[in-house]
């Protein structure tokens, strides 16, 4: 059996790497996301007429129709490169649309989002940051054949990017009685804006309801029946964080295995002090762990194994706790000036603090995966 990657996925991977090296390296990066949007519209466009907007996205609706270990690749990529842009986000929404949505819907929406026309993005969770039935709070009041919306949601991915919200709310007592709604930027009571967060290339915010109306039009499949596409959402947002943190890992250790070579102390590089080498051998270690449960859950998401949301996190369990951890120790080998503004390994460590509770912190997945495993 072969684990390798395919020919084409060698070629996306090297088209993609080539192509942020190019057109957004780290002195880019660091232009863009001091902007207001925090990503470029021109590159946006420009990615999106590569296909990577659409890379998930059946080809009937303008899209690539490839599958997420395909998208592993980009996220790899884009992860090592610290791209910012609402990739991911948008890329979940899609993902909602096209496995909870009427044909309507998903002929409205989902050729918009794969030519990056529209960016979407999951409304997910609220105050109590749980990814669990318990954690919404939103509830919609029943008004004609929908509901009206009032609360805000927070975590929102590129809040002030999107120009639609995939939005989870209560619509009934059971536990699970949750629903889906698409929510445009422009409808009446729709607020949202980006918020300050650690992580400049990562823009998330707040979306504010203030009695918006949702009619059953805008449903992604049936009142209260939400729990197992919303489940599954989290489930691929959680392997997005995964997958990116693989790249961004691996960048930041090369940074810091070439600083280690180029630092002299004592007359001598310092790679060559137990001190680094070891730490650096163990960062290298966690990285070839987590990828290779990303690659997992890659494939049982794609194949729709029943082993997926276990898979998922064991993967992000994993990276939420060694990323951050080696954007630590990178800082920490470069001397301490590794957080100062001028050295690259400080944009590497706030990317680690943002990935760490992204779609659930190491101790939620640690927990759900061993109730997934029958502990």
């Amino acid at each position: 059996m072969d684990f390798g990657f395919s020919e084409e996925q060698d070629l996306l991977r090297a088209e993609v790497r080539k192509l942020l090296a190019e057109r957004c390296p780290l002195p880019e990066v660091r232009k863009i996301a001091e902007t207001r949007e925090g990503f470029s519209r021109e590159l946006w466009q420009h990615v999106a007429e590569l296909g990577w907007t659409g890379l998930t996205i059946p080809e009937e609706y303008g899209g690539a129709g490839l599958g997420f270990v395909d998208w592993v690749v980009l996220l790899e990529e884009t992860g090592r490169a610290l791209f910012p842009s609402p990739l991911v986000s948008s890329a979940l929404a899609a993902a909602a649309i096209r496995a909870a949505g009427s044909p309507a819907q998903r002929a409205h929406w989902l050729p918009r989002l794969a030519r990056g026309s529209a960016i979407g993005t999951p409304a997910l969770l609220e105050a109590s940051d749980h990814p669990a039935p318990e954690g919404f709070a939103l509830r919609g009041r029943p008004a004609g054949d929908g509901f009206v919306l009032s609360g805000e949601k927070l975590f929102v991915g590129d809040a002030g990017a999107a120009d639609l919200f995939v939005v989870a709310f209560r619509s009934g007592e059971a536990r699970e009685a949750l629903s889906l709604a698409l929510v445009e930027r422009g409808a009446a009571g729709v607020a949202a804006e980006d918020l300050p967060g650690i992580d400049l290339t990562r823009r998330s915010g707040r979306l504010r309801l203030d009695e918006v109306q949702v009619p059953q039009s805008a449903l992604l499949g049936a009142a209260g029946g939400a729990w197992p596409a919303v489940s599954r959402l989290f489930d691929l947002g959680a392997f997005a964080v995964a997958a990116e943190a693989v790249g961004s890992a691996e960048a930041a250790l090369g940074l810091t295995v070439s600083y280690a070579r180029q630092r002299v102390q004592f007359g001598s590089p310092i790679g060559r002090f137990q001190g680094v080498k070891h730490p650096l051998a163990e960062m290298y270690v966690d990285v070839e762990s987590w990828k290779s449960l990303v690659y997992y859950a890659a494939w049982a998401l794609d194949t729709d194994h029943p082993d997926a949301p276990l898979a998922v996190s064991r993967a992000k369990a994993y990276a939420s706790e060694a990323f951050a951890r080696i954007g630590v120790d990178c800082v920490q080998l470069h001397g301490g000036i590794g957080y100062t503004w001028e050295y690259d390994a400080q944009l590497f460590l706030k990317r680690s603090k943002w990935a760490r509770p992204a779609f659930g912190d190491a101790d939620f997945h640690y927990e759900r995966a061993a109730a997934l495993g029958g502990l």
